[in-house]
């Protein structure tokens, strides 16, 4: 036994070893390649971004003679910090920013709370001729301009008492409808059906199901929802203008129209108030951007 396990030693050594395979360079993989058209595109769309918010803050901290001195680009020295709170008090900023945060948190709120159960109505009954009806009503709303229904708008909101912030509230969850519920029905439809009848079995109603199965997987579509309706209630101008009727009442955008006169436009000052408005809703997109993406992705592979 020995003599035959040294020969059979012998003839594994003889045998040519098999050859491995190399393993591809991780640097040769394709998917790892920039691709330097879309990077230069990326670049050049940025600057449309970033070339306007330099431009304002280059402005708002210059004096009147400094600004007209030059081409508007220069940096300024000395950085006049006094338009900040002449801004301050010109445009009412505490009250104005109390107002605008009071509607547009009333409104993500109210636009989370309908748009989704609206839109489980008719995702889940979307094979009946009514719902199916009411679902292409909705999405034809999407063509309406605003200015068409405007003049009938401020009648009905003025007879019905509603030229306040709870009207505007109002407004804008209903006139938000139509895209909410377009987003939310892809979105439910995707969801399997057998989650909702495993849980009916166990004797959960309509309500339950979609308080504790359907809702909480609405997470992403949520804030994408609530982050859209955030930035549209906050910067809008046209609907506090025709809508709003007490002072006391007006929006930061609102607010910043009193820099805007006749024959001269105060133009430090004004952008000094744009960057106090921005900077709130600017720090909440910052934190909630991986949601608005997440609720993208999610919504397309699904």
């Amino acid at each position: 036994m020995t003599t035959a396990g040294t020969a059979l030693g012998q003839a594994e050594a003889v045998l040519p070893q098999p050859r491995r395979r190399r393993t591809k360079n991780v640097a040769d993989d394709d998917t790892r390649k920039i691709n330097w058209w879309v990077t230069a595109l990326i670049a050049v769309c940025s600057l449309t971004i970033l070339v306007p918010l330099y431009l304002a803050v280059v402005v708002a901290l210059k004096t009147p003679d400094q600004l007209a001195a030059g081409t508007g680009f220069e940096w300024p020295n000395p950085v006049s910090w006094g338009n900040f709170a002449e801004a301050w008090e010109r445009t009412s900023f505490p009250q104005a920013l109390m107002n605008t945060a009071i509607i547009t948190v009333g409104s993500v709120v109210f636009t989370l709370l309908t748009s989704s159960v609206v839109a489980y109505g008719i995702a889940r009954n979307i094979h009946r001729p009514f719902f199916k009806g009411v679902f292409f009503y909705l999405l034809a709303a999407l063509f309406i301009p605003f200015p068409i229904i405007m003049l009938p708008l401020v009648k009905q909101t003025s007879l019905l008492g509603l030229d306040n912030q709870a009207g505007m509230i109002v407004l804008y969850t209903i006139y938000g409808l139509s895209l909410n519920i377009f987003i939310y029905t892809a979105y439910i439809r995707s969801i399997p059906i057998e989650l909702e009848e495993a849980a009916r079995v166990d004797g959960a109603s309509t309500w339950r199901v979609f308080r504790q199965i359907i809702f909480p997987l609405l997470t992403p579509m949520n804030a994408t929802v609530g982050i859209l309706t955030c930035v549209w209630a906050w910067n809008d101008f046209i609907m506090p203008l025709v809508v709003l009727t007490d002072p006391g009442a007006r929006t930061l955008s609102l607010a910043q129209y009193v820099f805007q006169g006749q024959f001269n436009t105060d133009y430090t000052v004004a952008f000094a108030s744009y960057l106090m408005a921005m900077a709130p809703l600017l720090v909440v997109y910052i934190f909630s951007q991986r949601w608005v993406i997440s609720g993208v992705t999610r919504g397309s592979i699904k």
